[in-house]
């Protein structure tokens, strides 16, 4: 065998995907910022709420995982409302509050990512719609129409070359 040839892997992470409509709200808020000069502000196609990121992982194991992370799911409505600044510039949209209904999906992700010998996050899980990032001393927006998110299912996703694509929806 080639001592270099490498495995094959698949960058991945499991996501709560906006339709259209949602994305458009979305943006509204992104553009409602105020960006310094080297912020850089996500793609209108890239906006997303992270559940978990799994990187880079053996593309043999996608049908495992394809089928693993098929979990119960109970629909629930997210609020986003408050635009923040994190202290290592990245700027977010979040909820005030996280619905319960979010919290019991993502501790069921974990627990089938758990069941496949993958380690989750160790962090405490803060959701969020990345707005941008490098944004140290960007102007964040003070009001804006809370975002209403009826999540109706959650996706796998892959990240190649910049360019999201959504492998499989559940829900």
């Amino acid at each position: 065998m080639d001592e270099q040839a490498k495995p094959s892997t698949t960058r991945l992470f499991l996501a709560l995907w906006p339709d259209p409509a949602l994305r458009h709200q979305l943006l509204q808020w992104r553009d409602a910022w105020g960006w310094p000069k080297g912020a850089a502000p996500v793609h209108a196609d890239k906006l997303h709420l992270t559940l978990h990121f799994l990187g880079g992982l053996p593309s043999e194991r996608l049908p495992e995982l394809l089928e693993a992370v098929a979990v119960p799911f109970e629909p629930f409505q997210l609020a986003l409302t408050h635009a923040t600044l994190w202290h290592n510039g990245i700027a977010v949209l979040e909820p005030d509050l996280t619905p319960p209904a979010l919290a019991a999906l993502h501790a069921r992700l974990s627990d089938a990512l758990l069941a496949l010998g993958l380690q989750p996050e160790a962090r405490r899980y803060r959701p969020h719609v990345t707005m941008a990032r490098r944004a140290g001393g960007a102007t964040v927006p003070q009001d804006g129409a809370p975002v209403l998110w009826d999540v109706r299912g959650y996706a796998l996703v892959e990240s190649k070359n910049g360019v999201y694509t959504v492998l499989r929806s559940y829900g």
